[in-house]
């Protein structure tokens, strides 16, 4: 029969084994005892008191949460859907467990309620074109707001936005006009580039008959290269004057 000595050592090392805890280096341990809050317990290995102290085990590493699709209807009437992706990270263990029930589905439904506010309040054209603004400012919000749990958002980005098909095929159609259009202003920027130059070479020899005589020899020198059997001489128009000149005075009698 196993004396008092024995039985009081085997319920003493029972007791300590139930109390130990080990917490990792991402873990911080809240400590209750009797139901009141007394401190957060570092990692390492920890002992809290059987059936007195309960210890609630809260990770502080970054969460990446997802944020289900939202039904948004934009400021100017356009039904989309809007999904997007939480970072955030528990700063006070203490507040995350005493100020609010569950942590992790506060901030995942105020993220969802966030989300679609703040896209209903925007234009289809500002969701896709200003994606950084959206972002910072559903950051800003959530991250006010889950302040006193504790909770520390980093970043929120907007992942996807589901647009009708009706709409898709719009935007393809303004989409292809508006090419269209930067197409023709390019076009028509170069005609009348070219219709600048034409007028500048042609006062250019207008004003130097010599330079006139160059782009005759210029032009028979590139008809030359082309290897043809007929050669085209061109005769400069000052040798025809006279005859042009006597012909109309003829006319005038």
């Amino acid at each position: 029969m196993l004396s008092f000595p024995f039985i009081a050592l085997g319920v003493f090392l029972g007791l300590f084994l139930a109390g130990l805890r080990v917490l990792a280096e991402y873990e911080r341990g809240v400590l209750f005892r009797l139901g009141r809050f007394v401190g957060v317990k570092e990692a390492g290995l920890r002992w809290i008191i059987p059936g007195v102290d309960r210890m609630v085990r809260i990770s502080l590493r970054e969460i990446v949460m997802d944020i289900p699709p939202q039904e948004v209807i934009t400021r100017d009437n356009v039904s989309l859907k809007v999904n997007a992706v939480l970072y955030f990270r528990v700063l006070h263990p203490e507040k995350s467990v005493i100020q609010v029930e569950n942590y992790l589905y506060g901030t995942s439904q105020l993220a969802q309620t966030t989300l679609r506010s703040v896209c209903g309040q925007a234009e289809l054209d500002d969701l896709l074109a200003e994606r950084d603004t959206i972002n910072r400012k559903l950051q800003e919000i959530i991250d006010f707001q889950t302040e006193p749990w504790g909770v520390k958002v980093r970043a929120v980005e907007v992942k996807q936005i589901d647009l009708p098909e009706e709409m898709r095929r719009a935007m393809a159609k303004q989409a292809e006009a508006e090419r269209e259009k930067r197409s023709k202003v390019i076009h028509a920027e170069g005609e009348f580039l070219a219709a600048q130059r034409l007028a500048e070479a042609s006062h250019v020899l207008s004003t130097e008959p010599a330079a006139l005589q160059l782009r005759y020899l210029q032009t028979l020198a590139e008809i030359a290269t082309e290897n043809n059997s007929t050669t085209i001489f061109p005769l400069p128009i000052d040798l025809l004057r006279p005859f042009y000149d006597w012909a109309q005075r003829s006319g005038q009698r």
